[in-house]
């Protein structure tokens, strides 16, 4: 098979937002993303690779804070 024979690949959309999910659950949890990858089950859906089982993102909702009155009116 020569260079101009073969088909290639590219990351679907999906598959790059969930590339950067396991980045960031894999910065939040400081775990190594090596092993975040190899979890992934990947399909070929229209010559683009898609992640079948990306992973979850906690995310923390922020407390809600009072607003301080810097000025005081009468």
């Amino acid at each position: 098979m020569t260079e101009n024979e073969k088909d290639f690949l590219k990351l679907s959309k999906q598959a790059t937002g969930a590339l950067l999910m396991t980045l960031q659950k894999c910065l939040s949890e400081e775990t190594d993303i090596v092993e975040l990858l190899n979890d992934w089950d990947l399909e070929i859906i229209d010559n683009e690779v898609h992640v079948i089982n990306p992973p979850t993102v906690k995310a923390v909702a922020p407390k809600p804070t009072q607003q301080k009155q810097f000025f005081e009116t009468e």
